[in-house]
């Protein structure tokens, strides 16, 4: 499987990370507990089998034009399906543009995962996988009831198959850490 997830400003990135942490310290399902090295904050835009011949570029060349963008993350959520605890991530014009041509690109790409489909995909930071709903108010009471704002400042791609990210923007390399 490849993705094409946007990555978070420093700031952004570390009120995330501080989320998770504190989920893990009481108790609660986290993703402080994944110590892949590929593990970071991130917003996914969309998940295919393989990228078509020269998808890549595209991709690269879509974001590298269109970061840095807006974000401005809203309530904390379980999400249907496997039901992951996120952060909401509210539908900026700007993102919801980058999210469109992406699909563009990817049209014909095999294996698309539906639930990143335009007009079916939540925009959303992943706080824990797997989450009971049970635990949703003491989440919520953790993660506390601020909505941070910060960015999405570069782009890049998961392969699955090897475990590895490959940059999809040059971003500045003070940002996209």
């Amino acid at each position: 499987m490849r993705t094409v997830e946007l990555l978070c400003s420093p700031e952004l990135e570390g009120t995330v990370r501080s989320t998770w942490h504190r989920l893990a310290e009481a108790g609660l399902p986290s993703l402080a507990g994944n110590v892949h090295p590929t593990n970071r904050p991130h917003l996914t835009l969309a998940a295919v089998d393989a990228f078509p011949p020269g998808a890549e570029q595209r991709l690269a060349d879509l974001c590298a034009a269109a970061l840095p963008l807006p974000a401005h993350l809203d309530r904390v959520a379980v999400l249907d399906g496997s039901a992951p605890l996120v952060w909401l991530v509210r539908r900026a014009p700007q993102l919801v543009a980058l999210h469109g041509a992406v699909w563009d690109v990817l049209a014909e790409a095999p294996g698309p995962r539906p639930w990143h489909l335009p007009g079916r995909w939540i925009p959303h930071l992943s706080l824990a996988l797997r989450f009971r709903d049970a635990d949703r108010r003491r989440a919520r009471a953790v993660a506390g009831l601020d909505r941070p704002v910060g960015k999405f400042v570069a782009a890049r791609s998961y392969d699955s198959d090897t475990r590895t990210v490959s940059d999809l923007s040059p971003a500045d390399p003070r940002l996209a850490r």
